[in-house]
């Protein structure tokens, strides 16, 4: 056990066992604070910790029996999933964009004068009072009334972050699988625990829950498969096994099994149908949690199988790939265009960007995965700041039971004006779609290059051709809301923004300068991305 080159996982583990403790025996007038506090000082720590173990090794670690190994490119995964964890841990700790009332009977003379004089008015976090109260129950009210907060989030969210850290450091199926289940149980339950719109985030949890359910007992499959294909679990000896194996069917048959439970976490056709229900019922900080930092681990164990693990029958498996990221492309572009909620609309530009980055595998080589981890990591950062974005635009206050404040303004067509009225927010958000549609001076345009280019190299110019045709395709759904913002006369009810505190301001600022920044100086983090691009 080398528990220096494991300490950033284990950090984080151990926050979140410590976490659920705290659940137990802190008072509820100190848990949120303490629990936030604690996941944020837990992921700065576990940060640190990998920097050191980066600066320290200067060869890959194989520990705990071969079931985890550190190499440069689970490293870089490692912190990009930390740097978008913090960001979004931050986000859920936002208490500044919903507002009850304790005592729903007094809502009229609250909103009335805009307090009641007795303080029954407070500011509330994105998640719900009560989690297993039925939604617009007496149960949840009282809850609300009584200033029930769930702070459970934090110790999951941690969960979830120590689950995508090892998934993309796992030496062997066995453990990759385990990863898989500790990255996904806490994201069922994070996804139906909004305070606004229950019943569609119940209904999104239980979705992402059924269908995760059948994608991680294919995964499973797939690595009984490659067990009775060459006799072991680990990916290195797979691979060694299959340079000399004379029948590889069972193997082919393996590897098609476990890319269904990869491919469903990185939302690519035909297993995205549960992206656009889930990312619009979740609670946003959930959902561009997911939208960044799941798909970050997601596709370091999709490296780390196709590379390390079936590199030597990429014949077989690459047409797999092929009409993978064809449909993946085209699909998620089209059906972006028609969508009027711009949740769901980032939801299938997500099921794009996952098409994008298929290419970055499929090109199987050093340049293929620089290009993949440069663009996770500029992807992750501009997701997560849309959605950020999202959660401050706010339609009218209008009193709903306990609830005082708007809801978040998903349509489309209620962003009309919205740039016009508020200059810096429509900025900022312009910004992020810029990038999603690789326009050039944004991270999304050299990541885009940087993917295209890998592909091409390696004879895949087809795919190259494809991916600009679905590039243009989606440039079009993404321009449609900067001109609505900017050039369209506002509705006649508008929303409004809702002045976040400092933890989700911080996130956004610094997501607009990350987006920015690697679209004028990319190459820091482009060599680094090609430092770490090694697999052992």
């Amino acid at each position: 056990m080398a528990y220096g080159a494991l300490s950033p996982m284990l950090i984080v583990l151990g926050a979140a066992v410590v976490g659920v403790l705290l659940e137990a025996v802190l008072p509820r007038a100190v848990r949120f604070r303490a629990q936030l506090g604690l996941a944020l000082v837990a992921i700065v720590a576990a940060f640190a910790a990998l920097v050191v173990v980066a600066s320290t090794k200067s060869e890959s670690v194989t520990t705990v029996s071969g079931a985890v190994v550190l190499d440069g490119t689970a490293m870089f995964l490692q912190g990009t999933v930390l740097l978008v964890s913090l960001v979004a841990v931050a986000f859920m700790g936002e208490r500044r964009l919903e507002r009850v009332v304790r005592q729903p009977e007094l809502v009229g003379a609250a909103t009335g004068s805009g307090t009641n004089g007795t303080g029954d008015i407070t500011d509330a976090d994105m998640f719900t009072s009560s989690g297993a109260s039925v939604p617009g129950s007496d149960a949840e009210y009282e809850a609300t009334r009584a200033g029930g907060t769930t702070t459970e989030v934090f110790p999951l969210a941690l969960f979830a972050v120590g689950g995508m850290m090892l998934f993309g450091a796992c030496g062997d199926l066995l453990t990759m699988f385990v990863a898989l289940e500790v990255m996904s149980l806490p994201l069922y339950l994070l996804c139906g625990l909004a305070r606004r719109r229950r019943l569609i985030s119940q209904e999104a949890a239980l979705k992402y829950f059924l269908l995760g359910a059948f994608a991680s007992a294919f995964f499973l499959f797939g690595a009984a498969f490659a067990y009775g294909a060459t006799g072991s679990l680990d990916l290195a000896e797979i691979n060694t096994s299959l340079a000399s194996a004379d029948d590889r069917s069972l193997a082919v048959i393996g590897f098609a099994l476990l890319s269904v439970g990869l491919l469903f976490k990185i939302g690519a056709v035909p297993f995205h149908s549960w992206i656009p229900d889930v990312y619009q019922g979740a609670p946003t900080p959930v959902t561009g949690f997911m939208a960044s930092a799941t798909k970050v681990a997601a596709f370091g164990g999709l490296l780390r199988v196709c590379y390390l693990g079936f590199g030597e029958i990429h014949k077989d498996w690459e047409p797999i790939l092929w009409a993978v990221a064809i449909a993946t492309m085209l699909i998620g572009a089209i059906m972006a265009v028609t969508q009027s909620d711009i949740k769901r609309m980032l939801a299938y530009s997500s099921i794009t960007h996952a098409g994008f980055l298929l290419l970055g595998v499929i090109a199987l080589d050093e340049h293929g995965i620089t290009a993949t981890l440069f663009y996770l990591a500029v992807y992750g950062f501009s997701t997560l700041g849309a959605f950020a974005t999202i959660s401050v635009v706010r339609e009218p206050d209008r009193p709903v039971g306990p609830h005082l404040s708007g809801r978040e303004a998903t349509d489309i067509s209620q962003w009309a004006g919205l740039g016009k009225r508020y200059p810096l927010v429509g900025a900022m958000f312009s910004m992020f779609l810029l990038a999603f549609a690789g326009i050039p001076l944004t991270s999304g345009f050299i990541a885009k290059f940087a993917v295209f280019s890998a592909a091409a190299g390696s004879g895949a110019g087809i795919l190259v051709v494809i991916g600009v045709l679905s590039s243009a395709i989606a440039a079009y759904f993404y321009i449609r809301i900067i001109i609505a913002m900017f050039f369209t006369d506002p509705p006649a009810d508008p929303p409004h923004i809702v002045r976040p505190s400092i933890l989700t301001t911080a996130g956004i600022a610094a997501c607009t300068v990350v987006t920015i920044l690697l679209g004028i100086l990319p190459q820091p983090l482009l060599d680094l991305a090609e430092r770490a691009a090694q697999f052992h």
